[in-house]
């Protein structure tokens, strides 16, 4: 700065904010560690004042007839349930990542960005989609049940 105004107002702490001062000295070294030094008594602080349990107390000899995993994962849990073999089980499994992956270099095929324009890779996505909600209302069910589904 060559300027005298501009370095007598930046010596006097006015109009740094229009002219900018540096992040190094000042904001890294003084401001962030209090910033995280506070939320993190904060956030200490509010733990061990009111702790709070995760659910309920478990009871280790009373299992429930049927155990459901995580809602993302009905529709594998589903495959495992119903197929006879366990090794094509894992198979199909690997089946949907890997579509998944493969999906966008056969989408780029194309030049359009349009879905509506791309109708091959459209119905592909829509038919995994329903499939898996399929496979997920499926294991919500008992296995004679959820067997007519496939």
């Amino acid at each position: 700065l060559k300027s005298k105004g501009i370095c007598s107002k930046l010596s006097k702490g006015v109009g740094h904010n229009y002219y900018g001062e540096p992040a190094w000295p000042n904001d890294i070294l003084y401001i962030f560690p209090v910033v995280i030094l506070g939320v993190l008594n904060i956030s200490l602080g509010l733990s061990v004042s009111t702790p709070y349990g995760l659910s309920e107390k478990a009871a280790p000899f009373s299992t429930p007839l049927e155990i459901l995993p995580e809602w993302y994962f009905f529709a594998t849990f589903n495959l495992l349930r119903i197929l006879s073999s366990k090794f094509i089980g894992v198979l199909s499994m690997v089946c949907l990542p890997l579509i998944l992956a493969l999906l966008p270099f056969l989408e780029n095929l194309t030049k359009y960005q349009n879905p509506f324009r791309r109708p091959i890779m459209s119905v592909i996505y829509i038919f995994y989609v329903v499939y898996a909600i399929w496979l997920s209302l499926g294991s919500l069910v008992t296995i004679t049940e959820s067997l007519p589904l496939l």
